[in-house]
């Protein structure tokens, strides 16, 4: 699978942006997929992820109620909408895909196979 991420980009604090990531090389509707960040000099972290038929999302507390996944299963792409964006969510963001289980998720919320590149989002104050 290749994911290949975009929508990156500079934004004040308290504006919004939108991550895209296409995937391809496999059935889409067969991938659970998510997103990703790591900040300077910290670890990688989970984000927000959703299930292969999109019913169900799920998101990290620190971005609950201000980030929003979808996917669009015809045009092989997930994306993540970015509100009120805050200093602390600057970070290169990454998408990422597995295959999906019992739970729809796979271990895309923990152990992604598939990874996109990052796309850097940057917000200042």
């Amino acid at each position: 699978v290749q994911l290949q991420a975009s929508g990156g980009g500079l934004v004040q604090a308290g504006g919004s942006l939108r991550l895209s990531c296409v995937a391809s090389g496999r059935p889409f509707s067969n991938l659970a997929l998510g997103w990703f960040r790591q900040a300077p000099g910290k670890e990688r972290e989970f984000v927000s992820a959703i299930t292969r038929s999109g019913g169900s999302t799920t998101y990290a507390d620190s971005v609950k109620g201000r980030f929003f996944i979808s996917r669009d299963n015809a045009k092989n792409t997930v994306s993540l909408q970015m509100n009120s964006l805050k200093p602390e969510d600057t970070a290169v963001y990454y998408c990422a895909a597995d295959n999906y289980d019992y739970s729809g998720y796979g271990k895309v919320r923990s152990k992604p196979v598939y990874w996109g590149q990052g796309t850097l989002v940057t917000v200042s104050s």
